[in-house]
């Protein structure tokens, strides 16, 4: 027993000595490294959860603490952006669609960069020792090795349009489904070791998000139909194409099963028995609750606007991409769900039961996304015009923590990944 004690200690102080990774608290000697930390961290020794978080105008990915919330670091994911902009400049159509693509990416309110966006989605492999980022406008998808300092890039692949979106990454690690947005109606599936494309699946007008199922066997591809900067207004909504959720057999890809929507799919989270599908849609300033066996909705949360909302924007042709909400995730118990308002500068906690309102909590600007902690207890939102991440806690109703990260973060994933690669990371916030 006091080897083992000394072993955690030690366990715990070496963690401390990471130079500027992050002070040795209570919580984090608590915390330690890996599987000796607390019953839900799980893996093996030496193994740190992580929340991934990507910087879109920065081109860099942060690394926070999964559990303590710290700010360990951060990549630069765009080492390589003038040779891809010679690459894009040698094929005519990414030539002439580069530009087009761009544009689109414009907000008509806080718009940080004049559409220059850089980190759509990002995970990370299994074993910690491998990055993969969907590169938006430049329209592919990169990976790096996290366990040298450089973080040399191991492979990049463009996807079959102009538009690197939303991504996915399969349970065993050996598959990334990335959305091909714009010019194709496919989702790619890519080796992800190798970085060839060994597959694609039939979606909607323009394919945004991608999930597996808890068991892996399925895929499920959203599409948003046109949402891009001034293309299609609220009244001629039907012009965005066709706004489809798809099942697809992730062995065969092929497609199983299409539910059709009038509004565009934003951010969802479909329930582990592949029942339920809580969704925001586009322009709805709140979120449903849909059957999938039934193919119907059933219940949604139809919040009012905020103060800022009505102040800032004038009409639903200033939405943010269309969106009202973006950004959601569920509960580790399913009893909440954490929905980001976007354009309300809020976040507010459902009740999934009846879908009312719980809290709602003023968080700042543009918040965009949110992912689950490790143990579900807290969500993370990230707040593009702040350049910050908020930890939501989803019982007590409060936001916990403020945490500055790099320009304009968008997606965020959980990761775990070992403990020398957490040394290698630049200490600037991102």
């Amino acid at each position: 027993m006091r080897i083992r004690t000394f072993e955690l200690v030690l366990g715990a102080l070496w963690s401390c000595l990471l130079p500027h990774v992050m002070g040795c608290s209570e919580g984090e000697a608590l915390y330690g490294t890996g599987d000796d930390a607390t019953e839900d961290a799980g893996g093996p020794r030496g193994m740190r959860d992580v929340l991934l978080v990507g910087n879109s105008v920065a081109g860099t990915v942060s690394f926070l603490d999964a559990r303590t919330f710290e700010n360990l670091g951060s990549i630069d994911v765009i080492p390589d952006l003038d040779e891809v902009r010679v690459d894009i400049n040698a094929d005519l159509v990414r030539f002439i669609a580069y530009p087009i693509v761009k544009n689109a990416q414009l907000l008509h309110h806080f718009e940080p960069s004049g559409g220059d966006r850089f980190v759509d989605d990002l995970f990370v492999s299994p074993d910690g020792a491998v990055l993969y980022v969907s590169r938006s406008n430049l329209g592919d998808v990169a990976a790096f090795d996290l366990t040298r300092p450089e973080h040399p890039q191991l492979w990049r692949t463009f996807v079959d349009s102009p538009k690197a979106d939303h991504a996915t990454i399969s349970p065993d690690g050996s598959r990334l489904v990335v959305s091909a947005t714009g010019t194709s109606r496919v989702a790619d599936v890519i080796d992800a070791k190798t970085g060839k494309i060994v597959g694609t699946f039939a979606t909607g007008a323009y394919p945004h998000q991608n999930d597996y199922s808890a068991d892996g066997k399925h895929i499920y591809n959203s599409s948003i139909g046109n949402v891009g900067y001034q293309a299609v207004t609220h009244q001629n909504n039907a012009l965005a194409g066709d706004r489809w959720l798809v099942k697809v057999d992730a062995s065969t890809l092929q497609v199983e099963k299409t539910w059709m929507f009038d509004w565009g799919i934003r951010p969802n989270v479909i329930t582990a028995d592949e029942t339920i599908m809580y969704a925001q849609l586009s322009y709805l300033n709140g979120v449903i609750k849909y059957d999938l066996v039934a193919s119907k909705e059933t219940q949604r949360s139809e919040q009012p606007l905020s103060p800022f909302a009505l102040s800032t924007y004038a009409g639903y042709d200033e939405y943010p991409h269309h969106s009202a909400h973006h950004g959601l995730a569920l509960s580790k118990d399913g009893k909440r769900l954490c929905d980001c308002g976007t354009i309300d500068n809020t976040v507010t906690i459902v009740a999934t039961e009846n879908m009312t309102v719980e809290k709602t909590i003023d968080v700042g600007f543009v918040p965009y996304w949110a992912t689950n902690s490790p143990d579900g207890r807290h969500c993370f939102v990230s707040l593009s015009g702040g350049s910050a991440v908020s930890v939501i806690d989803y019982e007590a109703g409060t936001e916990v923590k403020v945490v500055p990260v790099g320009h304009f973060p968008q997606r965020s994933r959980l990761g775990r990944v070992p403990e020398s690669v957490l040394m290698k990371l630049s200490r600037a916030p991102g």
